[in-house]
């Protein structure tokens, strides 16, 4: 009886300490989840306005041009004469003189003087002479009178305006846009140029690129830019006079590459140079090729960003490119993205993310800037550090910023940031680190939004941009430029097939440049002028047509804000697993509408939680995406009416159009999936069958809206279909909610029954039914599994064959049902491990009887099933998913109980088998089983590929976003090591090892006396 009562004691304090370990597990679950949102500040930019477009004003034919005879001059002239000659109509003459500049210098001011019919420019340097002649042919491009211009013009606010390459050497090849599922971030720029075999360089090619180039570079002037971000560093370097080196081994073809690639460039930077563009090599860091990282690993023993003698390598490749080509002026650098998805099939030339701490960064720039002032060139780095490391919220955190990036004073770094908290995403605060610091800082702004479909729907940013740039200007008086992007951001061929200055609608984007360009120069820009004049250059000079264009597009942000966004949502600052997810998220990077719990649960929590009356703020939410699409019916309907005749071209009218149908249509699509997917969360959370019969109707309409939208723009390379593939799953998987809360609750029923059967029948004899019997036992041996060989013993055949097949089946079934019988690799992951489990206590134990560990183990597998078919009853697994992420209390307990069962599960196991083997022994007996149980599914996970089987897994599970492994990648996105499956499998295997030496048969060594 003492002895009974002290198992007693001991098996409650074990059930308790595992109790309290599962309270331990759950708070660390919570902690790691660390789903919390808080109200983000919003950008205040004033309303958007649509003055009144006064008549055009023909310009005057040029007859006259005297000017100095220098090649920046000479481009801007022609500019001026093809103003004229775009013009629609040209009415009288005049002449221009350009005075003799006195002095070099980058300032821009200039006076206009003389009249309509014979103006005159005076400026003290060439850059301000250059800038009134582009500035008189955008008067003209906007039908204004080049009178309005005389007097005095202050220098440019800021004096650095930088661009990227645009789609200078892309390709437009429709066959590689078609499928839209290429993701690869590579611009693949010049591809037709590059060949593999020497000379490396196809010189037709080059010249069409030349050619190319050459067009960006005056389009680029006359909008007001004056520097160029041009992608490359490592394939136009030998290293060959590295510490150490040289880097190449002699007849390596990388080094003859690189003397071929720097030949066929140089005169590219030569001719933005003679144009006053300045040219920055844009580059990730650690920017490689194979025998460079060979090279400085076998040199440094790794690559050892935090070693300076690392960061000489790569000043020693500055060094000679800069010898070589003295027309560079600068390197612009970045940490923060890297790898596969900016490569090249083929291509030896890549980046790691390897500089992820405070002092490998401040190792590498105080390298790079000590070159750069010897040098007498820049160095621009990016602060985009995304989540990478120590130094992962460098971008958003202005405390990271100053541990980065404090005492780095060099007069030659230039700190370049995202003007938003963030990618670029509206709805985002503004970027509060670019108000600090002492560094040179430039704005980086986006033209072609990636994140609002690449630019394909009308988006005037000039309220916004206007906005931000005053606010930043005055608090931080160290902004000297900005850098804005024009084509570059994103997967270039998973959206439209958008090219600028060459195909697709480009010219819808190209108002955003223009209005930073404009920004740049002058802060107080009337904005909306930069709108009518964009109209203008592009569309229509009719006065009425303008309006309309003008009063479309200031309502163009109204309807992306609020019909690409879930404004609730969007407003909040939300943290999530260690990362601030965007605020978009349910049309996941870029062009994915997802489909997965972990987004869409949250989403609706805080779309719930905006406001207190129950059920208001889903209608809110639903509301506002309804009005998102009246507005663009507004849009089109203003668009549409407009005479043709009065525009440019019909093809742009019918862009235009076209442009707004593809958004119209668009925005219905993700209204009815808005309301389907809050629908469906306010099931799971009230389960009131409203909410759910308003799921249904939401289903069936955003099924129709979505066959619609494919027939009409699958395949489309200028107005391509979203991906719809996650959310397409998703709903198959919520159409088997209800069918599987049902299937639970029988199986829950089932199992109470047997469960009580057992309690029932605790107190019998060991006599009855075989059902009984076997429930008694199993009951027993569960909840005293030191009583399991006394109840097993003597058992009926029959009743062996419940012990087994009850809890099998019903984790068979249970697991099924969890999955809603999707999942195939989650069953196989989870009875694989329970299998071998089994088979190796049943090896082990040999010719004793497995009866015992059986009934014990199966009684805790029952009840562990009651505890999950319990959660699943209520509305299924998206029921059971949306309490773990949005639930805190639920989920804690839920945990608590559900590791407390699986690790007493094993513990009941090896006291089971206590009478028969010892404790000792049966200790060892578990330890091997489950060691060996970890070790399998572990090896064949590292075999096949951490992130390969968490793709496969998380598509057949739907927790999260289904776009995550295609583009960014499950284990890189939340820092989980590629060599997880390895390390638990190597701790299997000291489970195993420690399991087998305490199973082993232990002799005691005979005395000598005894003998």
């Amino acid at each position: 009886m003492a002895t009974a009562r002290r198992r007693g004691i001991r098996a409650v304090v074990t059930a308790l300490v595992l109790l309290a370990m599962g309270v331990g597990v759950a708070l660390e679950v919570g902690d790691a989840l660390g789903i919390r949102s808080e109200p983000a500040a919003q950008m205040q930019p004033a309303p958007a306005v649509a003055p009144p477009a006064a008549a055009p004003v023909p310009p005057p034919r040029i007859d006259r041009v005297a000017a100095p005879r220098t090649v920046r001059i000479g481009v801007a002239v022609d500019e001026l004469h093809a103003a004229i000659a775009d013009a629609p109509a040209r009415k009288g003459t005049a002449s221009l003189t350009v005075l003799p500049v006195t002095s070099g210098g980058t300032d821009d001011s200039y006076r206009l003087e003389g009249d309509a019919a014979s103006l005159r420019v005076r400026a003290q340097t060439e850059a301000g002479a250059v800038r009134a002649v582009y500035d008189l042919a955008a008067q003209i491009r906007a039908a204004k009178p080049l009178a309005a211009l005389l007097g005095a013009h202050a220098a440019s606010r800021l004096g650095l305006r930088m661009t990227d390459l645009g789609a200078v050497g892309v390709r437009p090849d429709p066959a590689e846009w078609e499928p839209g599922t290429d993701y690869s971030h590579a611009s693949k720029a010049f591809d037709d140029v590059f060949l593999k075999d020497p000379p490396y360089i196809d010189k037709t090619a080059l010249a069409a690129a030349y050619a190319d180039f050459d067009t960006f570079l005056r389009h680029s002037l006359a909008n007001g830019y004056n520097a160029v971000a041009f992608p490359g560093f490592a394939e136009f370097v030998t290293f060959d006079d590295v510490p150490g080196g040289p880097v190449y081994a002699p007849g390596d073809e990388h080094r003859a590459r690189a003397l071929a690639m720097r030949a066929a460039f140089a005169p590219f930077w030569h001719r933005a140079h003679e144009l006053g563009v300045k040219v920055y090599l844009r580059t990730d860091m650690l920017a490689l090729t194979g025998p460079l990282q060979t090279f400085l690993q076998n040199r440094f023993g790794s690559l050892d960003t935090e070693n300076p003698a690392l960061w000489d390598v790569y000043t020693a490749g500055l060094d000679e490119l800069y010898r070589a080509t003295p027309d560079l002026d600068g390197v612009l650098i970045r940490i923060g993205e890297a790898g596969t998805v900016y490569g090249v099939a083929g291509w030896d030339y890549y980046s790691t993310l390897d500089v992820t701490t405070v002092k490998a960064v401040r190792t590498m720039l105080t390298a790079f800037t000590k070159q750069a002032e010897e040098s007498g060139r820049e160095v621009i780095f990016r602060t985009w550090s995304v989540g990478v490391g120590a130094v992962g919220d460098m971008h958003t955190n202005p405390a990271s910023y100053e541990a980065v990036l404090k005492g780095i004073d060099s007069p030659a770094l230039i700190v370049s940031t995202k003007y938003t908290l963030g990618d670029f995403y509206s709805w985002l605060p503004l970027n509060t680190t670019l108000e600090q610091g002492s560094q040179r800082r430039i704005v980086e702004f986006q033209s072609r939004r990636e994140f609002e479909n690449f630019g394909a729907f009308p988006n005037d940013l000039g309220t916004q941009y206007q906005w931000a740039m005053q606010q930043l200007l005055a608090a931080n008086p160290h902004i000297e430029g900005v850098w804005v992007w024009t084509q570059d951001g994103g997967p270039w061929r998973a959206g439209p097939m958008t090219l600028y200055l060459k195909t697709g609608f480009w010219q819808l984007y190209e108002l955003n440049t223009q209005l930073a360009g404009d920004l740049a120069r002058d802060p107080a820009t009337d904005v909306a002028g930069v709108t009518q004049a964009w109209a203008r250059q592009y569309l229509s000079d009719d006065p009425a047509t303008v309006d309309a264009i003008t009063k479309a597009m200031t309502r163009s942000r109204d309807a992306i804000e609020h019909g690409l966004y879930i404004a609730a949502y969007a407003k909040q600052r939300v943290s999530a697993i260690g990362l601030e997810p965007p605020p978009m998220m349910w049309i996941f990077e870029w062009d994915i509408l997802t489909g997965d719990s972990a987004v869409l649960d949250v989403l609706y929590a805080i779309v719930r939680d905006s406001d207190a009356t129950a059920g208001r703020g889903v209608d809110r939410a639903i509301a506002d995406g309804k009005q998102a699409i009246a507005t663009v019916a507004q849009m089109r309907d203003l668009v549409a009416r407009t005479d043709a005749s009065t525009w440019r071209s019909p093809k742009m009218r019918a862009d235009f159009v076209s442009a707004l149908d593809y958004e119209l249509n668009t925005l219905r699509m993700l209204g009815a999936y808005r309301a389907m997917i809050l629908h469906q969360g306010q099931w799971h959370d009230t389960l009131a069958p409203a909410a759910h019969a308003a799921w249904q109707t939401d289903r069936a309409e955003f099924e129709k809206l979505a066959a619609a939208h494919l027939a009409r723009y699958e395949g489309k390379v200028f107005t391509p279909a979203l991906n719809l593939t996650a959310a397409q799953l998703g709903v198959q998987r919520a159409d088997r909610d209800e069918t599987m809360a049902w299937v639970a609750r029988v199986l829950l029923a089932v199992a109470l029954a047997w469960l009580v059967t057992g309690i029932v029948a605790m107190r019998r004899r060991r006599t009855g039914r075989a059902l009984t019997v076997a429930a008694r036992a199993m009951w027993i041996a569960a909840t005293r599994p030191w009583r399991a060989f006394e109840t097993t013993r003597g058992m009926p055949a029959l009743g062996r064959a419940l012990l087994l097949t009850v809890p099998a089946v019903l984790l068979v079934v249970t697991r099924a049902v969890q999955t809603s019988f999707l999942s195939w690799t989650h069953l196989a992951v989870v009875l694989g491990a329970w299998v071998l489990f089994a088979l190796v206590v049943r090896l082990l134990l040999w010719r004793r009887s497995p009866w015992p560990v059986v009934a014990a183990v199966g009684g805790v597998v029952v009840l562990r099933c009651i505890l999950t078919l319990f959660a699943l009853s209520l509305s299924g697994p998206g029921g059971y998913w949306f309490a773990f992420w949005t639930a805190p209390a639920p989920r804690t307990a839920y945990i608590t109980v559900a590791f407390a069962l699986f690790v007493w599960a094993f513990v009941a196991g090896g006291w089971a088998m206590t009478a028969q083997i010892g404790a000792r022994r049966a200790t060892g007996f578990v330890l091997a089983a489950v060691g060996i149980g970890l070790l399998v599914p572990s090896a064949i996970v590292g075999a096949v590929g951490l992130e390969t089987a968490l793709t496969v897994w998380n598509d057949q599970m739907g927790l999260l976003p289904w776009g995550l492994s295609r583009i960014l990648g499950i284990t890189t996105y939340l820092g989980i090591p590629d060599a997880t499956p390895w390390a638990a499998g190597a701790f299997a295997a000291v489970l195993v090892a420690a399991g087998i030496l305490l199973a082993l048969p232990w002799r005691r060594p005979v005395s000598r006396t005894a003998r």
